[in-house]
């Protein structure tokens, strides 16, 4: 389960010399919207500039308008850093196991065989229950993504099928999976600030959850059907023939998927599991593709480190299995440090608690409650970079709301994953968006439309919200039909 090293201000405790108005928590958020929409769209430039600006303006309102030291919001940056330092440790090592999983054979036989058994208009629908089922199992979306995943990107290219597309169905799968599992650890973050029972936080997710998958499934049949374009004559058995002249593809290169995965599902955590499917992946590249020898070795980690070149007489193959290794991951990590880097000082000088407490001060009914926390998590996502505090800020914010109004705390660990985790990955600047994108090897604004659960997961958490359906009142096993949730909950 993930941890917080610190605990998020809470708006009381705050000192009231040092808590920020409503109007001076706003210029720092304002101020870094307006970087992000001018840098990275109007001046296209990377997003790292402009979270650069936003923090220099946040550290400067703090320190010469709300009166903070610097010491105190330096201490704000190393928390953000800290609280983010798994997400950081994973993209060091996931990008090391993709090159040696590409250089072992084990990504080029999977698309090898994928692309025998899967045709264009099932591939999308079959992909993201794929991806869901694997989520399941080892309780983790950037793991599956970050190694099934990127295989899919590879046979839905040699589909015919767009890459975004098919980085969509990825994280429909990987996130629906992740949200329903017991092993996640946002699941147990969830229920854990929220003070709601593991298992009956899942139960409750998994309605909403698997009727956006059940939508999101009947979306990607209708694009496998009618959005794919024909595969040219001869292409799939070009793309294997290119593969077999340059790796050797039998039962063994395998072998890193089932210690990774073996292990995942034996409880072990992401991060040394992926360890040792990087290990898992050095060796099998060793053994499978014949490199028993001291320069072998070497090879092997020198691909970890630099990633991965092919050279076969087939470009598509080529930039389908060119890998960055440890090195690539330097643009990706750079930005999700920044990222959270300027959550931090956002949470250190009060503005992310001044923010939830004004959102909480306006929520009287049950569609209004449900609308704010969903608002809540998805601002978190945006302006924290950061699931975690996607789901904490809210979680820990709100719960008094839901507690005054006779509400369920079932209901509020439901809708900040529905809102909060599902849509980390459709944040350009957000640590889950920045992953997603680097290792799908997709934009984070391509894939987006294609990112069905991301989308349909709110609307449904809102639909809930407004019809009163789903809604458990305390005391209450099950809801007792629709309640009209527009009506004010104890209103005096």
């Amino acid at each position: 389960m993930a941890s917080l090293s610190f605990e998020p201000l809470a708006y009381d405790d705050i000192p009231d010399d040092e808590r920020p108005s409503l109007g001076q928590a706003l210029v720092p958020v304002v101020g870094m919207l307006l970087f992000l929409s001018v840098g990275a769209i109007w001046l296209e430039l990377d997003a790292h500039v402009p979270l650069l600006w936003g923090i220099v303006l946040t550290g400067l309102v703090g320190r010469f308008w709300y009166g903070l030291s610097w010491q105190r919001m330096y201490e704000g940056i190393v928390d953000g850093l800290r609280m983010g330092m798994q997400a950081i440790l994973i993209l060091f090592i996931i990008y090391m196991l993709i090159a040696t999983w590409t250089d072992a054979g084990t990504i080029p036989g999977l698309i090898y065989y994928g692309l025998e058994l899967l045709s264009p208009d099932i591939f999308l629908p079959v992909t993201a229950l794929l991806a869901t089922g694997v989520a399941f199992a080892v309780g983790s979306s950037w793991t599956t993504a970050g190694t099934l995943g990127v295989a899919f990107i590879g046979i839905g290219s040699g589909l015919g099928v767009p890459e975004a597309m098919t980085a969509g169905a990825v994280l429909t799968g990987s996130y629906t999976g992740d949200k329903i599992s017991p092993l996640s650890d946002t699941t147990n973050l969830a229920s854990a600030v929220t003070n709601t029972d593991l298992y009956t936080h899942i139960r409750t997710m998994r309605v909403g959850t698997g009727i956006a998958l059940l939508i999101s499934l009947v979306l990607y049949s209708y694009l496998g059907l009618s959005a794919t374009g024909s595969i040219p004559a001869g292409r799939v058995g070009e793309i294997q023939s290119a593969i077999v002249g340059a790796y050797s593809v039998n039962p063994v290169v395998f072998l890193p998927l089932v210690v990774t995965f073996g292990l995942a599902l034996y409880g072990f955590p992401a991060l040394p599991s992926l360890t040792a499917g990087v290990f898992a992946g050095a060796f099998t590249s060793m053994v499978a593709q014949g490199r028993l020898s001291v320069e072998g070795f070497i090879h092997v980690w020198d691909v970890a480190q630099n990633g991965t070149a092919p050279e076969t007489n087939v470009d598509l193959v080529n930039s389908l299995l060119e890998t960055g290794g440890l090195i690539g991951s330097s643009w990706t990590i750079t930005i999700v440090v920044a990222a959270l880097a300027l959550g931090g000082l956002l949470e250190r000088t009060g503005v992310l608690a001044v923010l939830a407490y004004h959102l909480s001060n306006g929520l009287h009914s049950v569609a209004g409650i449900t609308a704010g926390t969903a608002v809540s998590a998805f601002g978190m996502n945006v302006l924290a970079a950061e699931q975690y505090m996607s789901i904490v800020v809210p979680g820990m914010s709100l719960r008094g709301i839901y507690e005054e109004k006779g509400l369920d705390s079932r209901n509020l660990s439901r809708a900040v994953e529905a809102a909060g985790t599902t849509t980390s990955a459709l944040i350009p600047w957000n640590a889950g968006g920045v992953y997603m994108a680097g290792v799908l090897g997709v934009p984070t604004l391509e894939y987006a439309p294609y990112y069905f659960l991301g989308l349909i997961s709110p609307l449904v958490l809102l639909f809930m919200g407004v019809t009163g359906w789903r809604i458990t009142y305390q005391g209450e096993e099950t809801t007792a039909g629709i309640r009209g949730a527009v009506e004010s909950i104890g209103d005096d």
